[in-house]
């Protein structure tokens, strides 16, 4: 994930790093300790820390503090400047992280684990937290450019090893599915029934709350396309936690959202989503209909 000063990235968060490398560098060329530059900024030394590890991304006016509180010249300025625009939203091609790789699950396991309140919607598919063994088996299968098969057990199993984190009660997770999302069939009818029950045991968790959108919902806003907000959730113990992020998977790329008013309107979207959802018992018992409509259309 490090990133040249000429601007390569070779991860799914490389120009953050690269920034994160650049304001690290103009520090350390200062002789100014972390928590002198804290104080001359105004922000805490901890969030100095994680601006240079590039867990969270500043703000222009932060960076612009940050150059004025070190000395940078002119030409480190403009750099700053452009990075720190450029790392708001950042955009990998699937070939370009993928290269070299066997999967990106690792990845979105860190981010994950730096967030305590992961929110995801989908309108085509089951979310891969909740996703059972064969059913993400077969998504796999389906990515275009297309997994070597040598490298799904292993993509697999990290993805597996994610969903541990649903039993975490310290953790907060949500989760807003659309109808053609549960009736979207990678496999035989079976595969899909194993789905709903893995949904339906996994909606009577505590810290878990799926929420299904019917076809017949009425429209308040429309369904476009998938995110995910891993959700900042204000101060743990007078500090700040890292910055809220938003992801979106598109065919030929991710994207990396970090620009505090586009996050805010990702969040605006999933309000209003979820007002368009059924949740608990009523959720389940939708499951159950879309379960039999599933079995009547293979008799």
């Amino acid at each position: 994930m490090v990133a040249s000063m000429a601007g390569e990235e070779t991860g799914p968060f490389g120009k953050r790093q690269s920034l994160a490398a650049e304001l690290r560098r103009a520090r350390d060329l200062a002789g100014i300790s972390g928590r002198d530059l804290a104080h001359r900024i105004g922000i805490s030394q901890s969030k100095i820390s994680r601006i240079e590890s590039g867990a969270s991304v500043p703000s222009a006016p932060e960076v612009a503090a940050w150059a004025d509180a070190v000395g940078a010249p002119d030409e480190t300025r403009l750099l700053l400047a452009s990075l720190t625009e450029a790392a708001f939203t950042e955009v990998h091609t699937w070939r370009a992280v993928l290269d070299g790789r066997s999967h990106l699950q690792d990845d979105i396991q860190e981010l994950e684990s730096r967030t305590g309140k992961i929110l995801a919607f989908q309108p085509s598919l089951i979310p891969g937290l909740l996703q059972t063994a064969e059913y993400a088996r077969r998504v796999f299968t389906l990515f275009d450019p297309p997994y070597p098969e040598r490298d799904i057990p292993d993509a697999l199993a990290s993805r597996l090893d994610r969903q541990l984190a649903l039993f975490d009660e310290n953790r907060e997770f949500g989760f807003l599915i659309t109808e053609a999302a549960l009736r979207w069939r990678p496999g035989p009818p079976e595969l899909l029934l194993a789905q709903f029950d893995r949904i339906a045991s996994l909606s009577t968790l505590s810290n878990v709350s799926i929420g299904l959108i019917p076809h017949a919902a009425r429209a308040i806003t429309s369904t476009a396309h998938s995110f995910v907000i891993f959700e900042s959730r204000g101060k743990a113990h007078g500090d700040e936690l890292p910055d809220s992020v938003v992801t979106v998977e598109t065919i030929h790329a991710n994207l990396t959202i970090n620009d505090p008013e586009s996050v805010a309107l990702y969040r605006r979207r999933w309000s209003l989503l979820a007002q368009m959802a059924i949740y608990g018992a009523e959720a389940r018992a939708f499951l159950a209909t879309v379960s039999s409509g599933v079995l009547a259309a293979e008799s």
